[in-house]
């Protein structure tokens, strides 16, 4: 893009294959809007219209694409909504609508022959937003709700000679909230076919959030409830229903095809791992530096791409949308904007229930280049998840948390992926995660700074006090079994040292490997700590003597040289850790 010449005309700013669309030319980005006539007519649009094409691509076709939240899914299906609904087919506007797409890409795309689907189709959007729900009668009184709310949006049908007054009824009953069961489970499949009779045209099916439900259900208790209705509701609407040109769902989560879509054999799934629509979600690198050329602040662009790029969809490399929109919206000023935008569960689930090996692995990635080798299953069954590990590790990546540049073949569920943490954004909500974690071992926040500044100053008796306190009080007896168990807790409690980095476990370094490493960010902030740990079984002769033990770890330390790739200008301060059940001995130098 570097050697493309940028052109603005129209409200277009296009740099290679670039667009830029700006119609009110205020250069304002739209930060939270999922309304597309809203973001096109008063803000920055990066063009992503070529999904129309890809939704147009197999009549009849069922679309499922998953990708984490805040990736542009529900502004991608208003967009959808806004190019294909008819004028009369339920949104004042609809007439208009082709002015905001005649400088897009879609428009001129093989020719123009996509033009003709604008506003040639009666819709149908749906959104589970609002369906996370801490019990399903509420979470089904919601949909119930939304869905009249969607025949309403289509009243003009109480007014068809095409319908018969039986239809009518059954129509007004479903809008007016007071349908059976039996016609509500159908109140998607019978809503595209009163379209279709009305005006002669197959329907385009929208639903968002397909998987919110679901994921509420899960946690709360409802789980076979809901999948029970979606299985039904769904599948009605889209098996072998003539009323059908397309549809398209989206969500976070891919729920397993034995779950709810066991009865679809149209249904066309598109995960991060896919190729088919790879650059329709996220920010392209290119599409970043054409959006802060266009902003005059390209001098922002290495700094976006160290925090927000480094996610692999497909064949491509992406940035999370949400957060460069938000960083260029701030004055290019970095901070975890996606993390802030709704609780991190999945995330915050794994770390405080994490036994020994996963903390391992989770410590493991957020090392600089850190990665672990995991399968991924991206079926996901909830019900799995906590009793099959590779659940909770697939949960993660299709969550936004993981990513992999490994997309071969997206089927083998046997296959380990080299698994990574995509970039700062994402690095500081682990690391915040675990810090929350560990906080609460050490008896609250001012308890694990008085341990951070022991360790830092030298003070052994300080170290070996709350080191002891930690253990008699925190973690069971049978937490503690192995040194590598001891290994886990005094790592993670060492992720927050003011002014150091992330400690870095079992690294080669001199005549062998250290257990532990932590680096201070400036000189300033203190020396270089090396920590080796031991351990003994309760009852034999080392865990009586835990102080020689502890000097033991100590002279490791130092004579294997664990410091000798360090800057003689700024000695590294070593300490020795011993440990046995309740019991802990500490040894320190320099």
């Amino acid at each position: 893009m570097s050697d493309a010449k940028a052109t603005y005309e129209n409200g277009i700013y296009r740099v290679g294959d670039v667009r830029l669309s700006d119609l009110a030319g205020r250069r304002m980005l739209p930060v939270g809007v999922s309304n597309f006539r809203m973001v096109v007519e008063n803000a920055v649009f990066v063009d992503k219209s070529l999904l129309i094409a890809d939704v147009l691509r197999m009549p009849g076709t069922s679309y499922l694409y998953c990708r984490p939240r805040r990736f542009g899914k529900s502004l991608n299906l208003d967009m959808l909504q806004t190019f294909f609904e008819m004028p009369d087919a339920g949104t004042p506007g609809a007439a208009d609508s082709r002015r905001l797409f005649e400088g897009l890409a879609i428009w001129v795309a093989e020719g123009g022959r996509f033009r003709e689907h604008c506003g040639a189709y009666p819709v149908v959007h749906f959104s589970f937003n609002d369906v996370k729900k801490p019990d399903w009668n509420v979470g089904y009184s919601t949909v119930r709700a939304a869905m009249a709310q969607e025949y309403l949006r289509h009243g003009y049908l109480l007014e068809s000679s095409s319908l018969s007054d039986l239809e009518r009824e059954r129509f007004e009953r479903i809008a007016g909230g007071t349908a059976s069961e039996g016609e509500f489970a159908s109140s998607l499949l019978f809503l595209t076919q009163m379209l279709q009779k009305h005006h002669g045209q197959s329907v385009i099916v929208l639903i968002d959030e397909y998987d919110a439900p679901v994921m509420a259900g899960y946690t709360y208790g409802y789980y076979d409830e809901v999948v029970a209705f979606l299985k039904g509701w769904l599948t009605g609407a889209l098996k072998d229903n003539n009323a059908l040109a397309v549809a398209v769902l989206t969500g976070v989560q891919r729920i397993s095809k034995e779950s709810i879509f066991s009865d679809l054999n149209n249904l066309r799934v598109d995960t991060s791992m896919d190729l088919a629509s790879d650059e329709r979600y996220g920010f392209l690198d290119a599409e970043v530096r054409a959006l802060a050329a266009y902003r005059g602040e390209e001098s922002a662009v290495a700094l976006a791409r160290e925090w927000y790029d480094g996610y692999r969809f497909g064949s491509v490399d992406v940035y999370n949308p949400w957060s460069v929109l938000s960083f260029f919206d701030n004055r290019c000023m970095p901070g975890a904007y996606w993390g802030n935008t709704s609780g991190n569960g999945v995330l915050g689930d794994m770390v405080k229930t994490a036994d020994e090996a996963t903390l391992g692995k989770l410590y493991r990635l957020l090392e600089p280049g850190g990665t672990v080798e995991e399968p991924l299953d991206l079926s996901v069954v909830f019900p799995d998840v906590g009793v099959r590990e590779e659940a909770l590790w697939s949960m993660l990546y299709l969550a936004g948390y993981l990513t992999t540049s490994d997309v071969t073949d997206p089927s083998d569920t046997h296959l380990p992926r080299r698994l990574r943490i995509p970039n700062k954004e994402v690095a500081r909500l682990y690391r915040s995660e675990v810090i929350d974690r560990f906080t609460e071992v050490a008896g609250g926040r001012d308890r694990l700074m008085t341990s951070h500044r022991a360790l830092v100053e030298g003070d052994a008796e300080g170290v070996a006090a709350e080191l002891e306190d930690i253990l008699l009080r925190a973690p069971s007896y049978y937490d503690l079994t192995t040194e590598n168990s001891y290994h886990m807790l005094v790592l993670g409690l060492l992720f927050n040292v003011r002014g150091y980095g992330v400690p870095v476990s079992n690294r080669e370094a001199g005549r062998g490997r250290f257990d532990i490493r932590v680096m201070p960010e400036t000189p300033e902030a203190g020396p270089v700590l090396i920590i080796e740990l031991k351990w003994a079984r309760t009852g034999t002769p080392e865990a009586v003597d835990l102080p020689a033990l502890a000097e033991t770890g100590l002279t490791q330390a130092s004579d294997r040289a664990y410091g000798a790739d360090l800057s003689e200008e700024a000695p590294p301060r070593r300490w020795g850790l011993a440990f046995s059940g309740k019991n802990v001995a500490v040894a320190t130098e320099g």
